[in-house]
């Protein structure tokens, strides 16, 4: 088939590349001149285990292109995704102007029928707005498809390519069959291909990430409530990710969430309750939770060091809001790092991929080559990403560096026995402080 894929985000990159690995013709297309001249070489701007390979494999075997020129791009496409940015306003409302921009260019240069596909997280009714702007200027058929992405940052590729499932909302026969071939060959497994309206197929992915959120936050709440009461989050998490209602996955506790997916699409379905005059507390409260639990930690920083980290350096392990990714949007790390600063603190930071992005932002932090290298004469480490270098380091190594063997760790890398064993101070989320005398008398 011929595709289109309009926007070379993270989305939009990962869709064309794989789409192209299952043997289709496709062009990629975006307004940015730096960022396609570099595609056009070879290099890829995002970090994403695995893409490289088909990037490099179906750019070379001439399947994967890029232009600046929108008309060139949808030339003969029989299907055209959009994958743009939308970005939450003020009010936490998506912003549609990109969408809806390209929407009102697509009109006049369609020259035959195709599918155009809402591929970008959209509120409800996207579709019905799509399909009036293009509309306006159209002289051929089309149809417009609601068909959100569920892919995970760190295994995008895996889940592009064996996805759980795919939820397409049309109600157009015509469409319906362009999208079963179009999925044909990533669902062969017997993986279902869910075909709902276009109002359902945008508000499940809504429905979905907030739930997923939701989940997370609820363990927060537990790990806090733990801490009170003397119990051990790690432990209520196995004896309840063990009910297969429940299930295992999202379960860790943590400092909150973050990214470009879950804050954004737990304010947008909240902004669309509000819009239709509901009011949804459950999410409310989530945005709420996950807002103070992302400064969990700085409280007890500040006792650990009698409320003065004035020329203190604390030593930073991961910027990224997940490991895997150099995504830093909605990142705990940057909150905290501005936080410490702010206090009078020195931070020196590692992290293996985010780093350059995040110097964009706070280059007045010391940026180091190594995680050991941050440890160098630092009062104390905090960890904020759970990158798997970070969760068998050595202690020894560790301990020669520090000044003080403290670890403020966000994401409970270490068995609190472990902790016990190498003498140091350990605060974690929803579990014991394991203190030396001085931090036992604080927490």
């Amino acid at each position: 088939m011929k595709i289109a894929v309009v926007g070379t985000g993270y989305v939009g990159l990962v869709t064309g590349t794989c789409f192209a690995e299952t043997g289709n013709q496709v062009i990629c297309v975006d307004i940015d001149t730096a960022k396609v001249a570099k595609l056009q070489k070879g290099e890829i701007p995002i970090y994403e285990p695995g893409l490289d390979v088909l990037f490099d494999r179906n750019i070379a075997e001439d399947r994967l292109k890029f232009t600046t020129n929108l008309e060139e791009g949808v030339k003969d496409a029989e299907v055209i995704f959009l994958a743009l940015p939308t970005p939450p306003g003020e009010d936490g409302s998506a912003d549609l102007k990109y969408i809806l921009g390209v929407a009102n260019d697509l009109g006049p240069i369609l020259k035959s029928y195709a599918v155009i596909i809402d591929k970008s997280t959209v509120p409800v009714g996207t579709a019905e707005k799509v399909r009036a702007a293009i509309a306006k200027n159209a002289t051929v058929d089309f149809d417009v498809v609601s068909n959100p992405e569920f892919l995970r940052e760190g295994v995008a590729v895996d889940d592009f390519m064996k996805p759980d499932r795919v939820v397409v909302g049309t109600t157009s026969d015509k469409a319906k069959k362009v999208m079963e071939k179009l999925y044909a060959p990533l669902v062969r497994q017997g993986n279902p291909v869910i075909f709902m309206d276009e109002r359902s197929a945008e508000m499940t992915k809504y429905a979905a990430n907030s739930f997923l959120a939701l989940k997370i936050t609820f363990m927060n709440e537990i790990a806090n409530l733990c801490e009170k009461v003397g119990a051990n989050v790690d432990d209520i998490r196995r004896g309840i990710g063990t009910d297969s209602r429940i299930g295992k996955r999202f379960l860790f506790a943590g400092i909150g969430y973050g990214g470009s997916c879950f804050p954004k699409d737990v304010q947008a379905l909240a902004k669309t309750s509000s819009d239709y005059g509901y009011d949804f507390r459950m999410l409310t409260s989530v945005m709420a939770v996950n807002d103070d639990q992302k400064k969990r930690l700085l409280p007890v920083v500040k006792e650990y060091f009698d409320a003065d980290l004035k020329g203190k350096t604390i030593a930073v392990w991961g910027l990224a809001f997940k490991p895997y990714t150099d995504d830093i949007r909605e990142a705990p790390a940057l909150e905290n790092i501005k936080a410490l600063l702010a206090e009078g603190a020195k931070i020196t930071v590692y992290d293996p991929e985010a780093m350059p992005n995040v110097k964009k932002l706070i280059p007045e932090i010391t940026y180091c080559h190594t995680a050991y290298a941050a440890l160098d004469d630092a009062d104390a480490l905090m960890i904020f990403t759970e990158w798997p270098q970070f969760r068998t380091p050595d202690f020894d190594k560790m301990s020669k560096l520090l000044k003080d063997k403290v670890i403020f760790d966000g994401r409970n890398l270490y068995e609190l026995e472990t902790m016990k064993e190498q003498g140091f101070a350990y605060y974690s989320i929803g579990r014991e402080a394991v203190a030396k005398e001085r931090f036992a008398e604080k927490v």
